[in-house]
């Protein structure tokens, strides 16, 4: 039965060749607002524990040792947390609605963020940095997914930029409020900006895509759906892993940059925060890059091979930067974040590859299950550098090669979709 009305609806859309997910243009504005402000916010805190990680331990009494493994595994409680919230956030908006998402998931992440201003151990750390790892989950995917349901396909990758780009500026600016106010006002900064942005959503329309999906007798937001046919579950795959390299640069290179940076014989001492800044100052002028690039190719293959190849040449340049200047390093991590910039290529193909009734499930759990590389990552690398001396820098080469072939790989069976048509269901 499902298989039939997934036929039946898709020969109806065939007949309705015009942008029939869209609503009118000032409502269009709105939610490409929202959902880049939100993602701002999001990245804001995502990133601001890469940031002030070594300092806020610091306070908690950790020393240097401790602070390295104790900031290894809070990044890896918030990645749990994030891999659980991408599954939960993801069923969520493909049952109940993008914008009940949208800002569910910001309210989490706002609650979590002043929450963890008030932590005076690594345990409460631990947890806050889950809850709010569950509420960052959410908002980036539901954000992709309204404005790619809402824009005409010849025009989506612009909308998808401007999220990726205002978003991912989040990480400069936390790092100048790092800089300017202590660790504890950063967080209560985070969640202050977080509620504010939920006055915006008056005026935020759902897609009509989903609107008119919502009373249709076909299964929505079924996650197993994506393990239960083959080629589905191939594509989802192929979907996470070309996002592997960005969480390979943040997760592994520039949070443990410090510690790069003692072995490599940096003339001065690398400061994450900064690392982190110039890292993701590279991205938003690469996601723009990128962005732009899509459309101009009307391809976002071939975007996505010019961006891993950039990305190889840039790692290479890290591991070699030997002595190097401090101002020479944090060139190399601009042009890293450059390089990885294809973030929001990533996320706009990952919408593209679904059928609306599984799409916010497939948009929300692929950025999460990317970020939660980070946890087999930094196994792979401790188990790396233990195997080959204690030696970091061959430990992270092994792992980037890996990381990038298997992008590679996964890419060229990937399906571009800049043409494709997002009103249509995946069969039952």
């Amino acid at each position: 039965m499902g298989s039939i009305l997934s036929v039946e609806y898709k020969v109806k859309q065939k007949v309705q060749t015009t942008d029939v997910g869209q609503v009118n243009g000032r409502a269009v504005t709105a939610i490409v607002i929202v959902a880049a402000l939100g993602y701002f916010v999001d990245i804001y805190d995502l990133l601001l524990f890469s940031i002030i990680r070594v300092p806020s331990l610091q306070s908690l009494g950790l020393n240097d040792k401790d602070i390295t493994t104790s900031g290894i595994m809070l990044l890896n409680v918030q990645m749990v947390g994030m891999l659980i919230g991408g599954i939960l956030w993801g069923i969520l908006g493909d049952k109940k609605g993008r914008l009940t998402v949208l800002f569910g998931s910001i309210l989490l992440y706002s609650i979590a963020n002043v929450a963890n201003g008030f932590v005076t151990t690594v345990e409460g750390y631990s947890l806050w940095r889950f809850v709010a790892g569950i509420g960052l989950a959410g908002e980036l995917g539901a954000g992709i997914t309204l404005v790619a349901e809402v824009m005409p396909k010849e025009k989506r990758g612009y909308g998808t930029t401007i999220v990726a780009a205002v978003g991912i500026s989040g990480a400069v600016v936390a790092f100048f409020l790092a800089k300017l106010f202590t660790w504890r006002t950063s967080y209560f900064i985070g969640g202050g900006l977080g509620i504010a942005l939920l006055i915006l959503r008056i005026g935020v329309a759902e897609s009509k895509m989903f609107a008119r999906l919502k009373n249709k007798h076909v299964t929505k937001g079924n996650f197993l759906q994506l393990f239960a046919v083959k080629d589905q579950f191939l594509k989802y795959m192929r979907c996470i892993v070309i996002g592997v390299p960005l969480w390979f640069v943040v997760g592994i290179l520039i949070t443990l940059s410090p510690e790069f940076g003692k072995v490599l014989k940096i003339q001065g001492k690398v400061d994450a925060g900064a690392a982190v800044a110039c890292c993701y100052a590279g991205l938003v002028v690469g996601d723009i890059i990128s962005g732009l690039l899509s459309q101009w190719f009307k391809s976002r293959k071939k975007v996505v091979y010019i961006f891993l190849s950039l990305t190889v040449i840039a790692v290479a340049c890290y591991f070699l930067a030997d002595g190097i200047s401090l101002s020479a390093f944090y060139t190399i991590c601009f042009v890293l974040g450059l390089s990885v910039g294809y973030w929001v290529i990533f996320m706009t193909v990952a919408a593209e590859q679904f059928g609306t009734n599984i799409r916010a499930t497939v948009t929300t759990t692929v950025p999460n299950f990317v970020r939660a590389a980070v946890i087999p990552l930094s196994f792979l690398f401790q188990v790396f550098q233990d195997y080959f001396g204690n030696s970091i820098i061959i430990a992270g080469a092994i792992l980037g090669i890996i990381c990038l072939c298997l992008s590679f790989w996964s890419l060229y069976y990937m399906e571009e979709t800049f043409h494709k048509n997002l009103d249509f269901i995946e069969g039952n």
